[in-house]
């Protein structure tokens, strides 16, 4: 079934359709989506770079005081139990903030990029009490500015940011003739040289061994993080000195000011491999669960031609025939149906503010949840507002975390699962379905479903879905079905 340029773009591209926001028809349309996006502020983190620091390291300072305090024998429960409540805050603060912007961002295919990247180097709030605070900053300052440049730039961003290395354990890897390993007898950790490798550049299969595994992480000692500035330094006590061989390559510690590290990353990522592992990666992420090989080899022809620029790489995917036919081949992931959802909700951006107000049970702005309770008659009350704001978590963060992708919290370091199967499932489908009635009682009480189906997916419905909607027994089960179709599913 063939759709209008803008409806396509705008399900397989970004997050679907938004009264009144245009979508591109083309891949200039698209790449100028990416360059806007760039050099416009997030959301996220709330206070900003500079403020985010800040507001990290008194956070970390404070926990690391009451632990000292504690192995002393004068344990402050109130300072530990207070450190955690705000790291959560900060957390659902920043979520909710990155889930607004791609609710109401006109800039589609920067916010799908920024989600796709984020999942390639992924890193989770849950590993520990500041990475909840870290991860947000990670995104914003080394993931979406560099995501139309070049991926050896992005590279070592990505794995130099301490939001990584605290994730897979560099800070605490030393080498093993070290002396740091002499002192205290500590040892190497793999973590970061196996994903580096495995998920990152080369790919599973590529044919590197579990030796270059340990060779990738020898390189990388000496490499840790600075708590205080939460910053990555090199720690010459830490590294493994001497010689180091990775896929043929030596690495000397002492060469280029103990820069060997960045010399490993940009030869990994310059080499053919890992032009092929992503390129296939982003095709098989925008275009199908198995992309033809013959539009993937146009687009590492145009990152071996631009050495690995990604913006060139996106605009060969973007002009190939093949991305602009066979819509629907996709299952959108939870975060993408629920954006989704919202936006084709026209959710107004003040509501989103008032959302949260209702999740942290702030009664001087009553959000959409909040009012439509009200409307029904219900008091203003302890119980009803711990009711407001189960239904808006249950809308939003809860959400998410019931149908498995919460915001921040990837299953592993290999991500969220990217394909139909991981989502196809009668749980996940049922969580779908009673968001979807959730959301068409609490904010669809001015629609109707002929007009929102239209709103929602344009020419992407089919007769026999126009036909179902028609024939509704009620409102509420209009709508919920339009939001429960296959084709608002799919992408």
């Amino acid at each position: 079934m063939a759709l209008a340029r803008p409806t396509l773009a705008a399900i397989r591209y970004g997050y679907g359709l938004r009264p009144g926001q245009d979508s591109p028809s083309d891949a200039d349309g698209l790449m100028t989506q990416l360059a806007k996006g760039i050099a416009a502020k997030d959301r996220f983190p709330r206070e900003g770079l500079v403020g985010r620091r800040e507001t990290a390291t008194r956070v970390i300072s404070l926990r690391a005081a009451e632990a000292k305090a504690a192995r002393e024998g004068k344990p402050n429960e109130s300072i530990r139990k207070e450190t955690q409540r705000e790291a959560q805050r900060i957390y659902r603060l920043d979520a909710m903030s990155r889930l607004a912007q791609a609710i109401h961002s006109p800039f589609g295919f920067y916010e799908r990029l920024g989600s796709f990247w984020m999942d390639h180097f992924s890193t989770s709030a849950l590993k520990s009490l500041p990475m909840r605070m870290i991860v947000p900053l990670y995104e914003t300052e080394a993931i979406r500015p560099r995501m139309a440049g070049s991926f050896a730039d992005l590279l070592k961003a990505a794995i130099l940011h301490p939001a990584m290395l605290i994730y897979l354990d560099q800070d605490q890897s030393v080498g093993p003739d070290s002396r740091v390993a002499q002192e205290n007898g500590r040892g190497l950790n793999e973590n970061l040289g196996r994903e580096l490798l495995e998920l990152h550049t080369l790919g599973a299969g590529s044919g590197y061994t579990q030796e270059d595994v340990r060779a990738a992480a020898l390189i990388l000692t000496g490499l840790t993080v600075d708590n205080r500035a939460l910053e990555m330094v090199y720690r010459p006590r830490r590294a493994q000195g001497g010689t180091i061989t990775l896929l043929g390559r030596d690495y000397q510690d002492d060469e280029a000011g103990s820069q060997d590290h960045v010399r490993m990353l940009e030869d990994l990522a310059a080499d053919p491999r890992t032009a092929t592992h992503i390129c296939r990666k982003i095709a098989a992420h925008f275009i199908s669960d198995e992309p033809p090989a013959y539009m993937t080899e146009v687009m590492v022809a145009s990152w071996k031609a631009s050495n690995g620029n990604l913006g060139e790489v996106y605009r060969a995917m973007l002009e190939h025939p093949l991305a602009w036919e066979n819509p629907g081949q996709k299952i959108k992931q939870p975060f993408e149906f629920v954006v989704s959802g919202f936006r084709a909700l026209n959710l107004p951006d003040d509501n989103m503010s008032a959302l949260l107000a209702d999740m942290e049970g702030d009664d001087d702005d009553v959000g959409p949840v909040g009012k439509a309770m009200q409307m029904a008659g219900a008091a203003k009350s302890a119980e009803q507002r711990r009711k407001r704001a189960g239904q808006a978590n249950a809308l939003t963060l809860g959400a998410l975390q019931k149908m498995g992708q919460p915001i921040w919290q990837p299953p592993s370091p290999a991500g969220v699962p990217d394909k139909s199967d991981a989502w196809l499932t009668p749980g996940q489908l049922s969580e779908r379905i009673d968001w979807s009635r959730r959301a068409a009682r609490l904010l669809g009480q001015k629609l109707e479903p002929a007009d929102f189906l239209q709103v929602a997916l344009a020419d992407a419905a089919t007769p026999e879905t126009r036909k179902i909607i028609s024939q509704a027994p009620s409102k509420l089960h209009g709508l919920t079905m339009v939001l429960a179709s296959p084709e608002f599913n799919r992408r």
